[in-house]
């Protein structure tokens, strides 16, 4: 690509440059994903909830496990939340309760069924059973 001082290539130029078989550097180039494939890539990681270090703390006090499909029903919950616009919810996931913060998919808290002192929530907008 021919580019004179103090200008800059046309993005039709810088596309044909990045794309051209056979280039040193660009997504031509063998081993390198596709947009598709690390937009995928990027969807499942957001799909999968965060726990914060409360909850982390939590989660230990009060021995709650974790489980695959609990965790999948834990993520459906946050989705539904999410498509209903809701942006700190509790999601209720059989004996569990948990406050998450829908937007950066965030487990905020989480309690068993078996506290009794702990049946009052504040600060959500909405709730889930899943």
């Amino acid at each position: 690509m021919k580019v004179l001082s103090g200008q800059f290539p046309s993005i039709e130029q810088a596309a044909n440059d990045f794309l051209e078989k056979g280039s040193s550097s660009g997504a031509a180039r063998s081993g390198t994903k596709s947009f598709a494939d690390v937009l995928e890539d990027k969807q499942k990681e957001a799909a999968v909830p965060k726990f914060s270090k409360h909850a982390v703390n939590r989660l230990s006090e009060r021995n709650i496990e974790i489980s695959d499909g609990l965790m999948e029903r834990l993520s459906a919950g946050m989705q539904a939340a999410g498509q209903k616009g809701i942006n700190e919810s509790l999601v209720m996931v059989d004996q569990l309760a948990f406050i998450v913060n829908v937007k950066n998919q965030t487990v905020i808290t989480a309690l068993d069924g078996n506290e009794t002192d702990q049946n009052v929530f504040t600060n959500i907008d909405g709730a889930v059973i899943a």
